[in-house]
């Protein structure tokens, strides 16, 4: 390996002209971050010109290195390298920052602009993600390539992630950081831009701690390149930075954190270390002192065209040489391996394998979470790419797949997980911040499928994540269990009530709450079925009736697939009165059927465990289910009614829960908060009028 930098007066001009474009870009649109992406060019463009592994043919090519520009503000950090390494991006998306329709939005967003690897924007949500990629790129080595010599496998690569002062000070990149170190992930670096300007100026009004020391208590490796040299004069110091990261890719027992201290807006003439280039545009006497210093014509977007040109063709030797030695490891290995490549081939189009058998119950009671677990254990040997774990709670959500090893090294390994590298349960620790962000991160890598679990309650610590695998349309599978007031002694604290309607609010997420342990198989299946969208399995602590299918009992628990299903209808067929239930409480709309027929009322009982995906089906389906003409409607769920009008209509009612719970018994909750039979015939009657 050639560890020597070849630095040229071509590469530090086509420095310079990506930090003319983002003051220019900015300036023309009238916001956005152009101080951070204009001092830490140099960073940006010795990753993509020097060191990471990119194809700019191909934004999806598997041997190539993963960036995450965690600092998602400063997205020009990225765009203008982008441009410069003709990864898709032409100076004409640079003009149109963040403005509809262009490739350039104001934060990095995956799926919209080539060679994104994530949405960032949160601050510090990248450096989880990247902490997640890194953990894929072990497991997919573990799982296609497993005897491959150290550095010699096409499925091992670098994941880089750039984060900022915000990012640290988030506490999800102290969560993902420590839980980095855990995992001993050498094949992860992260840079620290030191620059210390926030919003509100400068960050020792908020935050005086030592980042590289914090770093090194994780158990990190640490290094420190200072561009400013102790504050006395300003360097660029890239041959330093160069060798660090060179360092760090030695290192392959570690995570390596690289702290850059930087002056923010460097070299801007006047504004250099102002608060007010963080977010703003810097102003057309500013740019064009700017462009006078560093010989730059006094024109908008005035590029000098050499320096692009030669910053193209090296990126486009390098990708191509990386591309050419990789093609013949990755033909080496396809032919040696011919099951696995076959493997490689169906997961990375996310399809499930033909003839995969989901779990079928026979009737008794048993809990979803338990159905739950038992599912994941009879997909472990059809699934291989299926993978996951908890937030300390394996024992409680049931995500452990039976006789599977810990995702964990070995001398790591405890008295109830053996450790391996590249095992299969993941232990994320009580961080459900981070467990969120690494899940996303582990789907974002494309190769495998993962899945984090927590208690429903819980969830309100790992929305942000669960949010953005929505918005990046990322198949992540998040296992919620403890899922109503069934949770009992707890109490309110761990009782959740607003919590469906929260998560049902959040675009392109399946929201899953099935009612016994065959609907938790086809949740499991439909789930993975969905590969443009997360999916939340909400599922109860408490035992469950298994409902009794086929003729002349109840419906078959396939029509979960569809979101919601005529589980029991009325008796002669057609309903006055239909009531729809999720999860627990589908046993008691049966329960309360039976007595509202015996009192002639005709009645129909709607399994919908998944609002989302019903609302995906066709009119002539909805119509079949929750037909228009029968408007006397009764919702029942174990939480707050909010949402449910949508499918109850104005002359339907909702048995609810609009207040906290409280300790006592699961039972004792459900009675005294209006979950009975006599309740539900008595709301169905008034609704009836």
């Amino acid at each position: 390996m050639n560890n020597t930098l070849n630095w040229t007066e071509q590469d530090a001009r086509a420095v310079d002209v990506a930090r003319i474009l983002a003051a220019d870009a900015v300036e023309k649109v009238g916001n956005g971050h152009p101080g951070t992406a204009i001092s830490l060019a140099p960073l940006a463009y010795l990753l993509y010109q020097k060191v990471m592994k990119t194809d700019p043919t191909d934004s999806l090519w598997l041997g190539r290195d993963r960036f995450v520009l965690s600092a998602g503000h400063s997205s020009l950090t990225q765009y203008t390298q982008l441009y410069l390494a003709g990864c898709d991006l032409e100076l004409d998306d640079l003009k149109q920052l963040r403005t509809w329709g262009s490739k350039t939005p104001g934060h990095p967003e995956y799926h919209h602009t080539k060679f994104i690897e994530a949405t960032t924007g949160p601050l510090g949500a990248g450096i989880s993600m990247a902490v997640g990629m890194a953990m894929a790129a072990r497991k997919e080595r573990g799982l296609y390539d497993p005897e491959a010599p150290a550095g010699q496998s096409p499925f091992d690569r670098f994941v880089y992630s750039i984060a900022g002062d915000g990012c640290m000070q988030e506490g999800v990149s102290s969560e993902a950081s420590s839980l980095a170190a855990t995992q001993n992930l050498g094949n992860l670096i992260l840079f620290y831009d030191d620059n210390r300007i926030s919003i509100e100026g400068d960050t020792k009004i908020a935050f005086s701690e030592d980042v590289a020391a914090r770093y090194e208590a994780y158990g990190w490796h640490v290094q420190h390149v200072d561009f400013t040299n102790g504050g006395t004069r300003y360097e660029e110091k890239v041959e330093e930075l160069y060798a660090a990261i060179e360092a760090a890719k030695a290192v392959t027992d570690k995570p390596s954190f690289i702290k850059l201290t930087t002056v923010i807006g460097w070299p801007l003439p006047n504004l250099q270390g102002k608060h007010s280039v963080h977010g703003a545009k810097i102003g057309a006497e500013e740019i064009g002192a700017l462009k006078k210093e560093l010989g730059f014509e006094d024109s908008p977007f005035a590029v000098d065209q050499t320096a692009v040109d030669h910053a193209r063709a090296n990126a486009a030797e390098r990708g191509k040489q990386a591309r050419d030695e990789w093609n013949q490891k990755f033909e080496a290995w396809k032919a040696a391996n011919a099951d696995k490549a076959e493997l490689l081939a169906r997961v990375a189009e996310r399809k499930l394998p033909e003839g995969i058998e989901f779990p079928v119950f026979e009737p008794g009671k048993k809990s979803t979470r338990a159905a739950s677990g038992e599912v994941l254990t009879a997909l472990a040997d059809q699934l291989p790419e299926l993978w996951g774990g908890s937030a300390d709670l394996a024992g409680s959500n049931n995500t452990t797949m039976k006789g599977q090893p810990s995702f964990l090294p070995e001398e790591r390994s405890s008295k109830e997980f053996t450790g391996n590298p590249y095992g299969r349960t993941l232990h994320f620790g009580i961080r459900e911040h981070a467990m969120g962000g690494v899940v996303n991160g582990i789907n974002l890598s494309g190769l495998t499928r993962s899945y984090g679990g927590t208690f429903f309650v819980f969830a309100d610590y790992m929305r942000p994540p669960v949010r953005l695998a929505a918005l990046m349309g990322v198949p992540s599978i998040f296992v919620w269990t403890h899922d109503s007031v069934g949770v009992g002694e707890d109490g309110p604290t761990h009782q959740p009530i607003e919590h469906m309607a929260a998560y049902r609010a959040i675009p392109n997420l399946a929201m899953v709450r099935p009612a016994d342990a065959n609907e938790t198989s086809y949740a499991w299946k439909g789930a993975l079925l969905h590969t443009d969208q997360p999916s939340g399995l909400v599922l109860s602590r408490q035992d469950l009736p298994i409902v009794e299918r086929g003729e002349g009992a109840c419906a078959s628990a396939e029509g979960v697939l569809k979101g919601a299903y005529v589980l029991k209808d009325a008796a002669n067929g057609t309903p006055q009165l239909i009531l729809i239930a999720t999860g627990s409480e589908v046993a008691l709309a049966v329960e309360a059927q039976k007595v509202l027929e015996e009192q002639g009322v005709a009645t129909r009982v709607v399994s919908m465990p998944c609002q989302e995906w019903f609302d995906e089906q066709d009119d002539a389906y909805k119509e079949s289910v929750l037909p228009k003409a029968v408007t006397k409607r009764v919702s029942i769920e174990a939480g707050i009614a909010q949402g449910w009008t949508k499918y109850v209509g104005f002359e339907g009612d909702s048995v609810s829960i609009e207040t906290f719970g409280a300790s006592a018994s699961g039972n004792v909750m459900f009675e005294k908060l209006g979950f009975t039979v006599d309740n539900v015939v008595e709301t169905a009657k008034k609704v009836l009028g």
